[in-house]
């Protein structure tokens, strides 16, 4: 190869590895419109969550199996895990079921947590505007379904 096409294809190389730079640089920016980012998180937060109480409670379940396989049958060891994960069964019943009963009143999207360690109960719904009326109507539904003192039922409306 003589001297002039190695000159001829290196510069070639060049050009395409700038024009590369370039089409990585124009595509892969970001619009900086911080209204679109509060939207898609918005938009994304109650299945980020639920995908993520989902996991944890596997996980939770899981370490509860292991210490119940393990531990001598009749042992305070064993019947502290299973206690434990009866509670956990349950109050993750109890999320759902409220989850549902709100929804069916005509709530877009909520996400319900019960404390594990404490009687605490939140409530966070997807709604632009939450008036009174609808918040005695959930804390009702909390209310008939499970013992709740008023002062621990936090309802929180996301828009």
């Amino acid at each position: 190869m003589t001297k002039k096409k190695k000159i001829i294809i290196l510069s070639c190389m060049i050009a395409l590895l700038g024009v590369t730079a370039i089409f990585n640089f124009v595509l892969t920016a970001t619009p900086t419109n911080n209204n679109a980012g509060a939207v898609v998180t918005t938009a994304n937060y109650f299945t980020q969550y639920r995908s993520e109480r989902v996991t944890n409670r596997n996980e939770e379940l899981l370490q509860l199996d292991s210490v119940i396989a393990s531990a001598e049958q009749g042992s305070a060891e064993h019947s502290e895990a299973l206690t434990m994960k009866v509670e956990l069964v349950e109050m993750t019943e109890k999320e759902m079921l409220l989850e549902s009963l709100i929804k069916a009143c005509g709530f877009e999207d909520v996400v319900v947590v019960i404390g594990l360690e404490s009687d605490s109960v939140n409530v966070i719904t997807k709604s632009a505007d939450l008036t009174t009326d609808d918040a005695i109507m959930i804390y009702t539904i909390i209310e008939e379904e499970m013992v709740a003192s008023p002062e621990n039922v936090k309802i929180i409306p996301i828009s």
